[in-house]
């Protein structure tokens, strides 16, 4: 049995990996969204003040031995959490995520702004990290199934292939969408990957 973690993006939409989610209920396997406090009407939290603060909290919630599942910004928190709880860690799927890396060379669409006009009601300091883990990313020793839509405006696929040069171990699989929360929208065919990839019964 492996156990999931799924990890939102930057809205913290806890919604957006139900349909992967229920495709793990009745099997052998079990999954758990971690919800960031604060944000998609999670209550906030007193002691969460910052991104950092917020990773803290993120980590603290992984206490199994796990696969962890992560959507654009929550690629930050799965990073981090390899580095410092590779105990724990058995794997990582990143989907549509910087992974920490510079972005600078790379033709990305501007979400930010726009984003922090929707969702108005979540902390701003958490479009503005700065969280670089290029010279860490070398040390991932574990599995990495890298998960990335043909033509997302927000992460393309160039992203990725960096993102693969400094995890040679790691496996890259794309899906055609233009839409950058494809995740959501292509469950079976996440499953599928993820199923083949890690060997799951």
């Amino acid at each position: 049995m492996h156990h999931f973690y799924f990890l939102p993006g930057a809205s913290g939409n806890t919604d957006f990996w139900q349909p992967l989610l229920q495709k793990y209920i009745n099997t052998t396997h079990e999954g758990q969204i971690i919800a960031y406090p604060g944000f998609y009407n999670i209550p906030c939290e007193p002691h969460i003040q910052s991104f950092e603060q917020l990773s803290d909290h993120v980590l603290s919630k992984i206490v199994k031995p796990s696969i962890l599942i992560a959507q654009s910004m929550g690629g930050l928190f799965a990073i981090r959490a390899a580095l410092e709880k590779g105990d724990l860690v058995k794997g990582l799927v990143l989907i549509a995520t910087s992974g920490g890396i510079c972005l600078d060379e790379f033709n990305v669409q501007d979400w930010r702004a726009d984003y922090h006009q929707q969702q108005a009601q979540t902390p701003n300091w958490f479009v503005k990290t700065q969280a670089n883990y290029e010279k860490e990313l070398a040390s991932i020793k574990i599995p990495v199934l890298l998960i990335w839509a043909d033509a997302d405006p927000i992460s393309p696929l160039p992203i990725a292939l960096k993102l693969q040069s400094y995890l040679p171990q790691a496996e890259l699989k794309v899906i055609r969408s233009t839409s950058h929360h494809f995740a959501s929208l292509h469950s079976t065919k996440i499953k599928a990957y993820i199923d083949e990839y890690f060997q799951l019964p």
